[in-house]
């Protein structure tokens, strides 16, 4: 066999391990191959996907083994493959959680101790605060289990097993068929897939598409939804830096919480119960509290949400200057609005601080991605590749390839205005708790009004206690200003077919004021009353059931030109990540991440850019750092009085580095995004030695394109975490759980 069809059959995933004898002779076959053009650069350029950085990749498990063992071990990786991921024996895999469905933890004590990011638990937090007991402003510890708090709905997911389906699925389809039937084709597979494996309901089973629906695999999970809260640092310190230091380096905050998890006798998911018993899990992850020195081994695993690398140039482009805009300003409209009232009332500040800080972490994040997208120029650089993509396709043996980059941009310029449009409504139903009333309390009243008496019983003492909760949580006069800005301002920007509705008012605040005036679904006592004497023809005429129906039918509203647009885009955009692979074209050789498990590697590595650290090297900060920027009752640089007290006497424990200083936080080049959040970020043995938290500005635009010299991971360090537990909040009896290697 040749080696060019050797690395063409070594594996239909195109995930390529190749060894340095291998990685020689392709280099040597190039160099021959392209001896007679001009420019040789251009020559390698095409095959740069061949040449993996370690840094770069959000890996599989299943697969490890296979393509990343070697090249850890490198690097510093001590474990086998089957120590971390294994099916018949406990793992590392069995040490990770999903959590909340949307954040990573992990266990660290054989007592179901859980470890995330604070703005991980931030809403459970929340929740729980009170004005009287503000656990979220002053932080709270559990003394002993039976203090510990169970929020109203909190659930960890962990990871059992996957497998490749691909071929199953693929085998239901063909390329006669239309998109529309294609997904038909897979849903009714992916059904069968999902109940084969979940036996009968023990698991959650989920099938999950790859390299845009070219390959498939079934992930089967298990979650638990008995988990507590065992403590928090105060958001002075858990959230230190605020908004300011969001995405920035240096950073100093310790963004860490903890909470436990519950089973029944025989460590089996249960409802909330006094007679659940901790989690006995299968792993749990040793502590290290040895330190760390640059270039030192960094694993991190968790369940990033959703990259972009094969995202093409036009969609690149569509968010830039269409999509992300939209976004910022209305998440700055909405933030101004839930500013407002948060400033004026605690008890608002408790209830919608959670909000707050998700759509303030959006609003910043999308500005970055705009402004890095733009500076390193990505779409274009997208676009010359897909030129050469195109020439490619346009041979002869290629043909099926030759319109892919038409259609793909073609769907693009056509779509450009509505992706603006649909941001700006997007954001009317993330700042509004109203705005999607039809598809909750909405279709909830309406099919108890639908059932009979006996159903109505049942359903009665739910919906009540539903009612109740809602409006405890919700300001009235805030939500009908929100609804109202978000409204007008999109409105005035959309610049595209609006609802009927609101095209011809005149007066759209007083529009807004009337639909809150005579909506049931906006006051606490007519939703009760409601209960009482249903009656579906009064909520079918809702003025909030309308509005709300509308909007979200306007969302999703197209056209006859858009669809056939998108059925073509579809097959496009699979063809082009096809084509891609198969011509060695494309940097990217890994799946993009879509909140499934996943393994990425590097080194602890400092930030080439002068970023005013008053660390010795840019890779770590310190306490000092932190006490350097306290800001007295300031929002986001208050601090504790006591931190600093232990800061002045240099009391750190046995927690300080070796050199004297209380680490806080460190940098790692591992590739990581949204959803990694308390990831654990372990050394070459699999001990915990930070918690993952944020990225940095600098590579904003890592989401579409993995920046090696400048992306970089914000990591709590491990030893501050502790610190803050034991010598801050006297809260040793739970550093006394954790497997501590000193």
């Amino acid at each position: 066999m040749n080696i060019n069809n050797q690395i063409l059959k070594q594996n239909k995933a195109d995930y390529i391990s190749l060894y340095p004898n291998l990685i020689f002779g392709i280099f040597s076959n190039l160099i021959l191959k392209f001896k007679k053009m001009k420019n040789l650069l251009v020559a390698l350029s095409l095959f740069v996907g061949l040449f993996v950085h370690a840094d770069e990749g959000m890996w599989f498990l299943m697969f490890i083994d296979r393509l990343n063992q070697r090249d850890m071990e490198k690097m510093g990786l001590q474990l086998t493959s089957e120590e971390i991921y294994s099916i018949n024996n406990s793992s590392l895999k069995d040490a990770i959680v999903q959590f909340n469905g949307g954040c990573t933890a992990e266990l660290v004590s054989d007592q179901g101790l859980v470890l995330t990011n604070h703005h991980c638990g931030y809403s459970a937090i929340a929740e729980l605060s009170t004005p009287e007991d503000d656990y979220l402003t002053n932080g709270f510890w559990a003394d002993n289990k039976k203090d510990e708090m169970k929020p109203n709905s909190l659930y960890v997911r962990f990871f059992v097993r996957m497998d490749d389906v691909s071929k199953r699925i693929l085998d239901k389809v063909n390329e006669e068929m239309t998109e529309d039937e294609r997904n038909t084709a897979i849903k009714e597979e992916t059904k069968k897939i999902e109940a084969e494996n979940s036996e009968n309901g023990k698991y959650v089973v989920s099938v999950r598409s790859f390299f845009q629906g070219n390959e498939f695999y079934y992930f089967v999970y298990q979650d638990y939804t008995d988990v507590r809260l065992v403590g928090t640092p105060p958001a002075s310190v858990g959230k230190f830096g605020g908004d300011t230091d969001n995405w920035e380096w240096p950073r100093h905050t310790g963004d860490f919480s903890m909470f436990r998890i519950y089973a029944d006798n025989e460590g089996n998911p249960a409802d909330y119960s006094e007679d659940n018993i901790p989690l006995k899990p299968k792993h749990h992850l040793p502590v290290n509290i040895q330190g760390i020195e640059q270039d030192d081994f960094a694993m991190i695993l968790g369940y990033p949400g959703r990259t972009n690398r094969w995202l093409p140039s036009g969609g690149i482009s569509q968010n830039v200057k269409f999509a992300y805009p939209a976004w910022v300003e209305a998440s700055k409209e909405a933030m101004d609005v839930l500013k407002a009232y948060m400033d004026k009332d605690n008890g608002v500040r408790l209830n919608y601080a959670s909000q707050y800080a998700g759509i303030a972490n959006y609003w910043k994040n999308r500005q970055g991605m705009i402004d890095a997208l733009t500076k390193f120029k990505t779409a274009e650089t997208k676009a010359k590749n897909e030129s050469r993509f195109n020439k490619w396709g346009n041979k002869k043996k290629n043909k099926i390839y030759s319109n892919v980059i038409k259609d793909i941009n073609e769907y693009y310029a056509l779509t450009n205005g509505k992706a603006r449009h649909d941001n700006y409504l997007r954001m009317i139903f993330r700042g509004s708790k109203f705005a999607t009333s039809s598809r909750g309390f909405g279709a909830q009243l309406a099919e108890y009004a639908a059932a009979d008496k006996e159903q109505r019983a049942t359903m009665k003492t739910r919906l009540g206690d539903m009612i109740k909760g809602f409006f405890s949580s919700i300001h009235i006069p805030l939500e009908k200003e929100m609804l109202f800005e978000m409204i007008d301002l999109y409105a005035r920007k959309a610049n595209y077919n609006l609802p009927a509705s609101i095209s011809n008012v005149k007066d759209l605040n007083a529009h807004v004021s009337a639909i809150f005036e005579l909506s049931i679904l906006t006051d606490e006592t007519r939703m009760l009353s409601f209960l009482e004497v249903p009656n579906s023809a009064l909520l079918e005429n809702d003025p909030l059931v309308l509005l709300s129906d509308e909007f979200i039918e306007h969302y999703y509203a197209s056209t006859d030109e858009i669809d056939a647009a998108k059925d073509k885009f579809d097959r496009a955009f699979r063809m082009l990540v096809e084509g891609m692979r198969k011509s060695k074209l494309s940097p990217v050789i890994y799946p993009d991440a879509n909140s499934t498990l996943r393994l990425s590697y590097g080194k602890v590595s400092a930030l080439p850019v002068d970023s005013g650290n008053d660390a010795k090297e840019n890779y770590y900060t310190t306490l000092k750092g932190t006490v350097n920027k306290y800001v007295p009752n300031d929002a986001e640089f208050d601090l504790p009085k006591e931190l600093i007290e232990l800061y002045e006497n240099k009391d750190f424990g046995p927690y300080a580095d070796k050199a004297g200083h209380m680490p806080v936080n460190f940098l790692t080049n591992n590739d990581i995004t949204g959803g990694n959040s308390g990831s654990p970020v372990l050394n070459g043995n699999g001990e915990l030695i930070g918690l993952a938290f944020d990225g940095n500005i600098e590579a904003m635009a890592g989401d579409v394109i993995f920046d090696k010299k400048l992306q970089k991971t914000i990591n709590v360090d491990i030893r501050y975490v502790l610190f803050l537990i034991d010598k801050y909040a006297g809260a040793k009896h739970i550093v006394d759980e954790m497997t501590v290697i000193k």
